[in-house]
């Protein structure tokens, strides 16, 4: 490349090699189910009873899962669920002692997998058993040749970044000495601040790296990861971005304003959003979907990417899924076809609905 020195060079990675490596064979899987759910009960039970009884793993499940009335009243299942380990979420750390998760639900299951590991994340292998499944690429009806294919490392795997988001009260904020420190929670989807139950627009600031960038002013703003731009955010109007991609989508919701556009920032910067001065009434911030709660005029978030991605374990290949779930679950770029021109017609042309500016 001219001008560049020959000392320089620039590497650009290869998506497709991003594979699961096992340094040693998997032994313990944590099973996370939907809930509410009774079409997944059974598959619940034979896919724990086979990685018990076959493959001879530890098993983690929730104390919630087993406390379904479907499992709970089964007979049959009752020598199994013994063996079983549980946990309580928010009471036990599971990181270190899961090899790896297995979802079975919807996209909801994955970020509620998420959400238990708010450090490092182990592998997981999601079965499409929900509504939408844009995250579960996997189908469970051959679920036992898909799991050895995963146990023997033959996977590719999608980093799947997530933000980290600490939310801090103006008072809190003020105090220099105070010991308390901010919690830091992280989000595999999406931030969002909205206006909540209030009747005024929600009108809040946003600092880039400490730089004020602009105000919103309108119902809120979406601070998404790649694979969020996905799911709330391309309903407001946001770029779907593919999860390799390193970056940090920013999108207004209705704002009151013409040429508010939504944007792409580089992953890794710090992002702050605080409720303006000016603003007649407070906001609400939600993350993925959870811990709702409100912030008054001074209260920030402030959200950067993670150190802890989510590695999610891949059908086939990492572009392969993405656009089979765009095609699939969103119906992306959906039309019927245009018909080409036969050679019957004056100048090669036939008249049809297409010369009256009507395509068929």
């Amino acid at each position: 490349m001219p001008g560049v020195s020959k000392h320089f060079q620039m590497h650009v990675q290869d998506p497709l090699s991003q594979r699961l490596t096992w340094n040693k064979p998997p032994l313990s899987v944590l099973i996370i189910k939907k809930v509410h759910e009774s079409s997944v009960v059974q598959p619940f039970m034979d896919l724990v009873t086979w990685l018990v009884q076959e493959k001879r793993m530890v098993v983690y499940v929730e104390v919630s899962t087993l406390e379904d009335e479907m499992i709970a009243d089964d007979s049959g299942f009752q020598p199994i669920k013994q063996k079983l380990n549980t946990f309580k979420e928010g009471t036990e750390d599971l990181s270190g002692r899961v090899d790896f998760i297995i979802c079975l639900g919807g996209d909801g299951t994955l970020l509620w997998a998420s959400s238990l590991f708010q450090g490092s994340v182990p592998p997981v292998m999601a079965f499409h058993m929900g509504s939408l499944g844009f995250l579960t690429p996997f189908e469970f009806d051959n679920f036992k040749s898909q799991v050895n294919h995963v146990l023997e490392g033959h996977a590719a795997l999608t980093l799947r970044s997530r933000l980290k988001c600490v939310i801090t009260d103006a008072e809190c904020d003020t105090h220099i000495n105070s010991t308390e420190k901010p919690k830091k929670i992280q989000v595999l989807n999406e931030v969002v601040i909205d206006r909540g139950p209030s009747p005024y627009l929600c009108h809040i600031d946003l600092y880039l790296e400490g730089r004020h960038v602009t105000s919103v002013q309108g119902d809120g703003l979406i601070v998404s990861t790649p694979t969020g731009s996905t799911a709330y955010a391309v309903a407001a109007g946001a770029s779907m971005v593919h999860p390799n991609v390193p970056a940090i989508m920013v999108t207004p919701i209705c704002p009151h304003s013409l040429s508010f556009r939504p944007i792409v920032v580089p992953a890794g910067v710090e992002i702050k959003v605080m409720v303006s001065p000016e603003s007649r009434g407070s906001a609400w911030v939600s993350l993925d979907g959870r811990n709702r709660r409100e912030i008054k005029v001074g209260d920030s978030v402030r959200i950067t990417t993670s150190e802890f991605p989510v590695p999610s374990i891949c059908q086939n290949d990492q572009i392969s899924d993405w656009f089979d779930s765009l095609a699939e679950c969103l119906h992306w770029n959906v039309r019927r076809p245009q018909r080409a021109f036969n050679n019957n017609g004056a100048n090669g042309r036939e008249k049809d609905d297409s010369d009256c500016g009507v395509e068929a």
